[in-house]
């Protein structure tokens, strides 16, 4: 039960020193698919259609596209390519749960192969998959830096390399970053020499349970693992945001906690009290 019932939730956030004509750029964001847990294609189709009418300039994508194996996705490739690709295009990085780490594999060439085609699978639906790796967006006469590690958690695999991935940008270029594991951003991003603007993270699905009131209360069990668990954080003027995940894993179900599309605006400006 829940588990389909999909929420746009929405979010400006303000940069004083986001280039002129990156304002009011929007961005939509999922995250956790773990195609292998879904049993309705109807209403997944739903959820795209739900992503396609956002109209964002951009799609980021961050992690988890299946539990363990890559034939997961397979059933559902044709239905995740109708995410249109917007003007500013459609990119993605991979989970802790992409990995395979969590079976015993027959042998190592078998895990490997699994891997390899699991990042194949992000090809196969149009996504840019960034390993450890930056790109350059580019809208009227400026750009920003799009940076995408690979999994870094405190309890999780670190492969993540954000020195690697952030190679030749300055603190001058204005800097995405997108990190699966929102606990990389208390245990290394803050606190890097570099300063990344804004975070985006998924990984925790908001335990898949808890109470929201917007306003009122926010809570799940969750909160007592990860500090950043749900939705925007700001510390010293960077922030983070933490998707509660597009599918399901373990529990077949949500209470609470709603599957989300995220639709970030970036605003130029200060922070409106």
């Amino acid at each position: 039960k829940g588990k389909y019932n999909f929420k746009v939730i929405r979010q400006t956030i303000f940069f004083p020193d986001l280039p002129d004509s990156f304002d009011g750029t929007t961005i939509t964001q999922i995250s956790d698919v773990h195609s292998g847990s879904f049993d309705n294609p109807e209403k997944i189709s739903y959820a795209i259609d739900l992503i396609n009418e956002q109209k964002s300039d951009i799609i980021l994508f961050t992690g988890d596209i299946v539990n363990t194996h890559a034939d997961e996705m397979h059933p559902w490739i044709d239905t995740f390519r109708k995410i249109e690709t917007p003007a500013l295009g459609k990119f993605s990085v991979l989970g802790n749960h992409d990995y395979g780490e969590y079976i015993e594999w027959p042998s190592q060439k078998a895990k490997d192969d699994n891997f390899k085609a699991i990042k194949d699978l992000h090809r196969q639906i149009d996504f840019k998959l960034l390993l450890n790796e930056h790109v350059k967006i580019r809208k009227g006469d400026a750009e920003i830096a799009l940076v995408g590690v690979e999994n870094w958690g405190v309890k999780f695999k670190q492969a993540g390399d954000l020195h690697k991935a952030s190679e030749g940008l300055t603190n001058n270029d204005f800097k995405i970053l997108m990190s699966h594991d929102p606990s990389h951003w208390d245990a290394e991003v803050k606190k890097y020499d570099k300063h990344f603007h804004l975070t985006l993270s998924g990984h925790t699905h908001g335990l898949q349970f808890g109470i929201e009131i917007p306003g009122v209360i926010k809570w799940s069990p969750i909160e007592y693992v990860y500090k950043q668990w749900a939705g925007l954080y700001e510390e010293m003027g960077k922030y983070i945001y933490v998707n509660r995940g597009f599918g399901f894993h373990a529990y077949p179900g949500r209470v609470g906690i709603w599957p989300e599309i995220t639709v970030i605006e970036l605003k130029k400006g200060e922070k409106v009290a």
